[in-house]
């Protein structure tokens, strides 16, 4: 029964934000917790591009459909998640595939996150006023 699904799972996380990616042969549908990129997303083209980028490097956009469950973060932290996702899922589907997106750095984590705030002050950075006399 394993051999009629043949889906790939990959997990990606940007910041807070955390994708579960199904990869499934398909012809190139894409749907974002029950809702389409289109939708999901609002209509923010740029979003739409990032999604999309790892497909379209490795020239796969109607070979695979994918179902994405994400949460948390803003969109553009989850859009980066679904990217990592949707990429480490390619590379256990086809790992001829793992030097294009290595090259393009989809399937590098970004490490950035939002830097925490420190006690004794306002911010993670600012400081309160500082009065000499």
């Amino acid at each position: 029964m394993a051999e009629a699904l043949e889906q790939s799972i990959g997990v990606g996380r940007r910041k807070t934000s955390t994708a579960r990616v199904y990869l499934r042969p398909g012809r190139g549908k894409i749907v974002i917790n029950s809702k389409s990129v289109e939708d999901y997303f609002g209509g923010r083209a740029v979003t739409g591009t990032i999604v999309k980028a790892p497909l379209r490097e490795t020239h796969t956009l109607t070979k695979y459909d994918i179902i994405v469950n994400v949460k948390g973060g803003g969109s553009m932290g989850q859009a980066g998640a679904i990217r990592h996702g949707i990429s480490r899922a390619l590379v256990l589907a086809n790992p001829a595939l793992r030097s294009p997106l290595k090259k393009a750095g989809f399937l590098t984590r970004d490490a950035r996150m939002k830097e925490r705030k420190k006690y004794g002050q306002p911010g993670a950075r600012k400081r309160f006023q500082f009065s000499k006399r």
